[in-house]
């Protein structure tokens, strides 16, 4: 066997990140710009494939990047601290070399998943005690170790460690539970300030708003953050289960507030619709596992609208999967052949669905960006969202 590929970052001016705003669109608050990482150039808006464990699922690095065309995926710290654990990525010389990717890496700080660990986590101010689901051992995740669990993973943009409350969240509980994450943040900060990064590049902290669906608790937390200074900021504890029109109106509220010259990241969101609307509310990055999970269940997403392609009416449909997609798998790949791969439940139906759904959200980003550049983005957007909620 020949030795692994090993991968070195580009040498970008000055290693630190840096955010370009290059068009806002004069009909809604859309933004075209690029952030400048160690390891590329990523032009915005993005959408960021979720590789949860060191792997978007089912799909091969190559395939990102010559397939999917992304720029930047995801690597969550729950997951890369339990397994494959931390010795055996610092032996590697961090995640980028350990998964043989040499663009950009943002990692999750494991809030999320200490949310959907209601059952067996404790939240103290200290920090949360958690049991893993792998094999129910004990660990403690802490404002500090979280930040150098992320050195130590290596992660281009690493993740501020919060608090994220569950939808629908009793007002006094969200105030509390807020007081704590900006408690948190700043303790973050300062662990993140007194270290360095492991591999010979910068990384970068992003804050993260908080405050559920109240408006005055949002503001309050987008003030908070904003005074942070960093280098980007994100928005958490949305598409948890509140209505769309709540996810809009609280991401309006915050982008308000947020920096016009940094870019701004929707956390777990979502649908091809809310990816346009939070566009329009001035969003620059976003990610979800709603396109690899629902691939996996037959559900794909296409310019016209969504299938669930397990449906009989496409058994004899020799059309491709979308034709305004430009990957390979959507327009050499028919409706039927696809059909019948996750009928028969072969392995290669779930690769094309997936391959398939994800290069749709990278083209539909990339397109809202074209259309951003050229001023026709925000009537686009009220034809495609018509599109996009349609059941074909």
């Amino acid at each position: 066997m020949g030795q692994a590929i090993r991968v070195n970052p580009p040498n970008f001016a000055g290693d630190i990140m840096k955010f370009d705003l290059q068009h806002t669109d004069p009909a809604s608050r859309a933004r075209a710009g690029s952030v400048t990482t160690a390891h590329g150039v990523i032009p915005t808006p993005i959408f960021m494939p979720v590789g949860t464990a060191g792997t978007v699922k089912g799909i091969h690095q190559k395939e990102i990047k010559e397939v999917i065309d992304a720029e930047i995926i995801l690597g969550n710290t729950y997951h890369l601290y339990l397994r494959p654990g931390l010795g055996l990525i610092e032996q590697a010389g961090g995640l980028h070399k350990f998964i043989n990717w040499d663009g950009p890496i943002l990692t999750d700080s494991g809030g999320y998943q200490v949310y959907s660990l209601s059952d067996i986590r404790k939240i103290k101010e200290e920090g949360v005690r958690f049991q893993s689901h792998i094999d129910g051992s004990k660990h403690l995740f802490t404002p500090e170790n979280v930040m150098d669990i992320q050195r130590t993973i290596g992660a281009d943009i690493i993740m501020a460690f919060d608090e994220c409350t569950p939808y629908p969240c009793d007002y006094r509980y969200a105030k509390r539970s807020l007081a704590m994450t900006h408690r948190w943040l700043k303790r973050c900060c300062k662990r993140f300030d007194e270290t360095e990064g492991k591999y010979g590049y910068e990384q970068t902290l992003f804050p993260i708003v908080q405050g559920s669906t109240y408006t005055d608790l949002r503001k309050q937390s987008a003030e908070f953050v904003a005074e942070q200074n960093r280098e980007g900021n994100a928005i958490g504890g949305l598409s948890v289960g509140e209505p769309a029109e709540e996810m809009y109106a609280m991401t309006e509220v915050v982008t308000e507030i947020l920096p016009k010259d940094k870019p701004r990241y929707l956390m777990g969101v979502g649908t091809p619709v809310n990816i346009l609307e939070c566009i329009a509310l001035g969003i620059d990055m976003f990610d979800c596992v709603m396109p690899t999970r629902n691939a996996r269940n037959g559900m794909l997403f296409t310019s016209e609208g969504f299938i669930n392609i397990r449906n009989a009416k496409w058994q004899y449909d020799l059309s491709p999967i979308d034709i305004n997609c430009p990957a390979y798998t959507s327009q050499t790949h028919s409706k039927a052949y696809l059909r019948h791969l996750i009928i028969s439940k072969e392995m290669l139906g779930a690769q094309i669905a997936s391959l398939h759904n994800l290069s749709f959200y990278l083209w539909l980003v990339k397109e809202a960006r074209r259309r951003i550049l050229d001023g026709s983005f925000y009537d686009w957007k009220n034809v495609m969202v018509k599109k996009m909620a349609t059941r074909l």
